[in-house]
């Protein structure tokens, strides 16, 4: 384990109690000055009201999601913006001023669901530029519109109609850099014919296809790999129950089962026609949280993911004390023949600290790309909680490894985002929220503090050379992603 172990978060509760609070403010420059190149939108989504009325939640996937962007333009300083996603569940709560909803980890009396049959989404989890729209996505249901520069909700969209409330669909979408498509899937639970779903949007954001691929089980699935002629799927063993949902008034997080004697799969489909080139049991069932990429060089699909001994969901409660017990994971590389149908090779790097939230240079398709940058926890295989305290750069070709290690008491609090350099694969910047947990008032946002991290992307161990301070702290996000202007 590549790891420099710090105290392990033990104030990570003032995160949780921080009030919810939108932005629109300029941000200071310290460091190193912002190059020239560099213009365009970093946008973030994730959780950020942990309390309603008088119900806490449990789960860090409960609270609801708030979208930020940070915008630089060159010759001016740097313009953050903040709102909370303006979604059913919000405004139903705050019109009600208390708990509706029951949600991904937490169930209550009198708790409602979304016309009997699953969650209202709290909107929570990435955010994806699309067809003259900032799209803010759930762990499950449909996306939210909303304005890219204003962040002002424009309603739940439905892709002109073609999708309703109940149309399976999860929160990574993945557009195609070459066609400008974006490709999404969504899971049908039904324990007798439980299914994947592939959806094709057109570049202007109408609905070009939908494949219903078979599954051996009813399985937890949050990212899907995307090449120019497969999509695949890391098929693991966690089972969700819908019936304990929809009878017996369970959370998400109870309804679902780790049932490793059922081994995992790769699912390998053509993303034309849905049919399926490959499909086969792996040697070991883990499980799959995130992909890193996919691409294809001579006729072979590499398929590059983050592998975890266990799934990760039940290290997301109870809130404050996240991943008390987090297993090891690392990147794998999977090498398979579709037209074939066999799988040639595994390949591992030495990173296991609990890696997640991996980020690429998109603009990259196939062959040249080498280069990703994830977070990690120092303190991985130690008790108690804690929490991402480092940035992490490694390439496929060398399995260099290249780290930033967090001061003790900041956090890595968002998914680091690549923004790439004109003209040069693989050079720019990262991007990454760091959350000063500090001292005082947590309630009155006392003592905390956030910053936005620029590093160089090929020297993330030399630290971050620009810092852009936030006037107040924000809570970690999920999932981010650059927007050249």
């Amino acid at each position: 384990m590549i790891a420099s172990p710090r105290a392990a978060a033990p104030a990570l509760e003032r995160m949780f109690d921080l009030p919810p609070s939108e932005a629109d403010e300029r941000l200071e420059v310290e460091g190193q000055a912002l190059p020239e190149w560099l213009d365009g939108t970093c946008y973030f989504n994730g959780p950020a009201r942990y309390r309603r009325g008088d119900l806490a939640y449990r789960h860090w996937l409960d609270g609801d999601g708030a979208v930020s962007s940070l915008r630089i333009t060159r010759g001016e300083r740097p313009r953050f913006r903040r709102r909370f996603v303006q979604s059913t569940k919000l405004r139903d709560e705050e019109a009600a001023g208390r708990a509706l909803f029951r949600t991904f980890g937490t169930a209550f009396d009198g708790d409602r669901l979304r016309r009997g049959l699953g969650l209202e989404s709290p909107v929570n989890v990435s955010v994806v530029p699309f067809a003259g729209h900032l799209l803010a996505f759930g762990e499950q249901g449909l996306p939210w519109a909303l304005d890219p520069d204003t962040l002002e909700t424009r309603g739940e969209h439905t892709f002109n109609g073609r999708l309703n409330a109940v149309s399976p669909l999860s929160a990574h979408p993945s557009i195609d850099p070459e066609s400008g498509e974006m490709f999404n899937f969504g899971i049908s639970y039904a324990a007798r014919r439980p299914l994947v779903n592939l959806y094709r949007f057109t570049p202007d954001g109408e609905l070009a296809g939908r494949r219903r691929i078979p599954l051996p089980y009813p399985c937890s699935m949050h990212d899907f790999g995307l090449s120019r002629r497969w999509a695949t799927f890391y098929v693991n063993p966690h089972l969700l129950d819908v019936t304990g949902i929809i009878e017996s008034g369970q959370c998400v997080m109870d309804s679902l089962s780790w049932q490793p004697d059922l081994g995992s799969r790769l699912l390998v489909v053509d993303r034309e026609s849905g049919e399926i080139a490959l499909d086969v049991a792996l040697e070991l069932p883990r499980a799959c949280l995130h992909h890193i990429h996919s691409f294809e060089a001579d006729g072979l699909l590499y398929v590059d993911l983050l592998e975890l001994d266990e799934p990760v969901y039940g290290q997301y409660q109870p809130l404050p004390d996240l991943y008390r017990s987090v297993a090891p994971g690392r990147p794998v590389r999977w090498v398979v023949d579709p037209e074939k149908g066999a799988w040639i090779e595994r390949r591992t790097l030495p990173y296991d600290a609990a890696p997640d939230f991996p980020a690429v240079d998109v603009r990259i398709v196939d062959g040249d790309y080498d280069d990703f940058w994830m977070l990690g926890i120092s303190a991985t295989g130690r008790s108690g909680r804690k929490f991402f305290d480092q940035l992490v750069h490694l390439r496929w070709s060398d399995e260099s490894i290249d780290l930033w290690q967090a001061p003790a008491g900041r956090l890595l609090a968002s998914e680091p985002i690549f923004a790439g350099q004109p003209g040069r694969p693989g050079r720019g910047l990262v991007v990454c929220h760091e959350l000063d947990l500090g001292a005082g008032d947590a309630s009155q946002g006392g003592g905390l503090s956030s910053s936005f991290l620029v590093f160089d992307a090929q020297n993330i161990a030399a630290g971050p050379i620009t810092h852009l301070p936030l006037s107040t702290a924000i809570p970690a996000c999920f999932h981010a992603g650059w927007a050249p202007a």
